[in-house]
């Protein structure tokens, strides 16, 4: 792709770098932001700079917030016995634009997978399981994705809550095989969570 400008060739390589935009797109997003008016441009720079100085991970569940506990986890309506742990920040949002769900979340930040190099001390595994052993938790959901990674890091949780008082359970399988929750519609992704089954259910019929 030639370019008659490198300022216009900087700022699509640095979009394309996004995931799921190639250069093409890039390049239209580009020329689409040229023929607006400068604020608007100034203004999306000003609040991705604010967003990566000034954004903070809630101490308790990991997700993302401008507080050091997110609204969720400081909320007194929610049931903190109740615990959903999901991937990232995207499943959070699924799941709550559902209103199907009133407990607290647990942001791993990923899934295991040794393919790509991630193991469980590059999770926030740890953390969890030490929430765990507060005695407080009564109920984990896991609502990681149906993929070999996610099945695989749900296993390495339920094995290292033996010994606890705590009931494991997974998201009904509404969700096919495969799919990410973020791109399941809120009624499909409602049913799961409400009929979650036992997790050793889970283990028999795989």
């Amino acid at each position: 792709m030639d370019f008659s400008s490198k300022l216009l060739e900087n700022a699509v390589y640095e979009i394309s770098q996004l995931p799921g935009i190639g250069k093409r797109t890039a390049l239209r997003l580009v020329l689409h932001l040229l023929k607006q008016p400068s604020g608007q441009s100034e203004r999306l720079s000003n609040a991705l700079v604010t967003l990566r100085n000034n954004v903070k991970f809630c101490t308790s569940c990991h997700n993302i917030s401008d507080v050091e506990l997110c609204e969720i986890c400081a909320s007194p309506k929610r049931d903190e016995s109740i615990v959903c742990v999901v991937e990232d920040i995207r499943d959070v949002m699924a799941i709550e634009n559902t209103g199907q769900f009133k407990g607290l979340y647990h942001v791993l930040g990923g899934k295991i997978s040794p393919m790509e190099g991630v193991g469980p001390q590059d999770l926030k595994i740890e953390s969890l399981i030490g929430k765990a052993k507060q005695g407080k938790i009564k109920e984990l959901i896991f609502a990681l994705s149906s993929t070999m990674e996610g099945d695989t890091t749900n296993f390495y949780i339920y094995k290292q809550l033996e010994g606890l008082a705590i009931s494991t359970s997974t998201i009904a399988r509404g969700i096919a095989v495969g799919d990410e929750l973020e791109y399941a519609d809120e009624v499909t992704l409602g049913r799961s969570i409400m009929n979650r089954i036992p997790f050793e259910g889970s283990l028999k019929a795989n």
